[in-house]
């Protein structure tokens, strides 16, 4: 009997500690897995709001880096859809002065700071180098199909300065050239006087003149006898219904710029008024990045490094 209710007693005893156990597991485990979630969750939303961009870019300028600043933006969105990108046209020198009034973030532009801009304008802005340009003499096809493929830098230098003004002057079709020219603001248009014509001053031809790079190529394809430039990185498709022109019997291609044969490029700039933000930083780092090389070089672009020669 004693032994029965020894038993009995052990019984109890042990489903009382079963009993408390649970009941202090329970409640520990309550407030512990509460306060680890509530904890943990906190972390990682703060985690992720500290880790993932979200911000706004607005860009503007040089119409021969929109393509590759387009191209950069739906990437870079891929990879930070909460980042907000809007980039315009307008021109070097409109991109330049937006940057430095505060109007956009960025200043996209074929030339530096100093040869649009005062002095004191241009003392606030940094630049980001980000890539290398080309760009290239283009004519109708009518001036190729008829002989023309190469022209001398003089010769170059004549028609685009309004001395000579048919093509049967350079060896072409007995036809008047039509000049669709850039205007002032233009960084292509720097470029081009600088590197192209030798500093010598386009004339303008009023009547075609425009500031997007587009719609020029489209006047050379629709106009006969017509000749202009644009950047590599808008001849890049299977039929752009433009011919490019050599210099000297050099091709402008990216090969002939990275080895310094063709002479007509330059860098191209991302100002922005005063160091970056988180935002702008990630985005100009990653036009900047390995990674992205190759895809710029796909668009006509020239990676930096590559070039054997860095000033001409």
């Amino acid at each position: 009997m004693k032994r029965k209710i020894m038993a009995l007693m052990m019984t109890a005893i042990v489903a009382a500690g079963m009993l408390a156990g649970c009941g202090g597991n329970d409640s520990e485990g309550t407030s512990g897995n509460s306060n680890s979630t509530n904890s943990e969750a906190s972390n990682g939303n703060s985690g992720a709001a500290s880790d993932e961009l979200s911000g706004t870019i607005t860009a503007a300028g040089s119409s021969a880096l929109k393509p590759l600043a387009d191209d950069a933006a739906e990437y870079f969105n891929d990879l930070h859809p909460d980042v907000s990108i809007t980039i315009d046209a307008g021109g070097s020198g409109q991109g330049l002065q937006q940057v430095a009034d505060g109007t956009v973030d960025i200043g996209n532009s074929d030339v530096t700071a100093e040869e649009k801009l005062d002095a004191s304008q241009a003392e606030g802005l940094v630049d980001h180098q980000v890539c290398v340009i080309t760009m290239a003499p283009i004519v109708n096809p009518d001036i190729t199909d008829a002989g023309v493929t190469d022209l001398t830098k003089e010769q170059l230098i004549s028609i685009f300065t309004g001395e000579t003004t048919n093509w049967s002057e350079v060896g072409g079709p007995d036809e008047d050239i039509i000049l669709i020219t850039r205007p002032e603001s233009s960084g292509t248009r720097a470029t081009f006087e600088k590197y192209a014509l030798d500093g010598n001053k386009e004339a303008s031809n009023t009547s075609m003149e425009t500031d997007d790079s587009g719609v020029l190529l489209q006047n050379v394809k629709d106009t006969r006898g017509a000749i202009g430039y644009v950047a590599l990185s808008y001849l890049t498709g299977d039929d752009t219904g433009v011919s490019t022109i050599s210099i000297d019997g050099v091709e402008p291609t990216l090969e002939n710029t990275y080895n310094g044969t063709y002479p007509v490029w330059t860098y191209e700039h991302m100002y922005t008024k005063g160091e970056p933000n988180e935002v702008v930083q990630a985005f100009l780092d990653y036009i900047m990045s390995d990674d992205y090389g190759t895809r710029m070089e796909e668009l006509g672009y020239g990676v930096s490094s590559k070039m054997t020669v860095t000033e001409h």
